[in-house]
């Protein structure tokens, strides 16, 4: 497991407003709700694909670091061109970076942070770790499965139910709450509250 401080927080979804609310853009709900409390403000980034904030964390006793947030525009499963673009252009290494998605396998409500692995089926992942390799932090925001495989497509581009959006919502909320741990106190710590507050 990687120490490297995080300097990138990247979102994975799919642009315009037909998808806005959809399963699949939880991740570009996480980047915005940390561009919300930290004051940053989204622009297009057309040389690289995306929409970028730069905002700046404060910690306790002075601290504070400045984080770059990127929501590639790319639709999902050509999300690996962009972060590699943005990453390069910025000098910002691979294990610098936290890429947050949405996950079948865990249930609406439950957040999990995860050091590098495999893509799990999902394809916004798995462009990122063809451009830009595996070795990053990943949070994965539950989303619930439908229950069978021919039925995932239709049901990450749907709206979830409205008590299925308030429990992602809150998991989002209280992943966001947990960022200034993640940056000042380590990743262990962070991820030791996130993984025990819904057990």
């Amino acid at each position: 497991m990687a120490e490297a401080a995080i300097r990138l927080v990247v979102g994975l979804g799919n642009p315009g407003e037909k998808y806005a609310r959809t399963r699949h853009n939880a991740g570009f709900w996480f980047v915005e709700e940390l561009a919300r409390r930290h004051g940053g403000q989204f622009r297009a980034e057309p040389k690289h694909q995306g929409e970028l904030a730069r905002v700046r964390v404060n910690g306790s006793a002075g601290t504070s670091a400045e984080l770059w947030l990127f929501k590639p525009t790319t639709y999902m499963n050509k999300s690996g061109g962009a972060i590699a673009s943005l990453s390069h252009f910025y000098k910002l290494p691979i294990a610098a970076t936290l890429v947050a998605h949405d996950e079948l396998d865990l249930p609406p409500g439950v957040a999990r942070l995860k050091w590098a692995g495999g893509h799990g089926g999902h394809n916004g992942l798995r462009d990122s770790i063809a451009a830009v390799g595996a070795d990053c932090w990943r949070l994965r925001l539950g989303i619930g499965h439908p229950g069978h495989k021919d039925q995932v497509l239709d049901y990450v581009l749907q709206r979830a139910s409205a008590a299925d959006e308030q429990h992602i919502n809150e998991a989002i909320l209280k992943s966001a709450d947990l960022l200034p741990m993640l940056l000042f106190e380590g990743a262990e710590k962070a991820m030791n509250r996130l993984h025990t507050q819904d057990q």
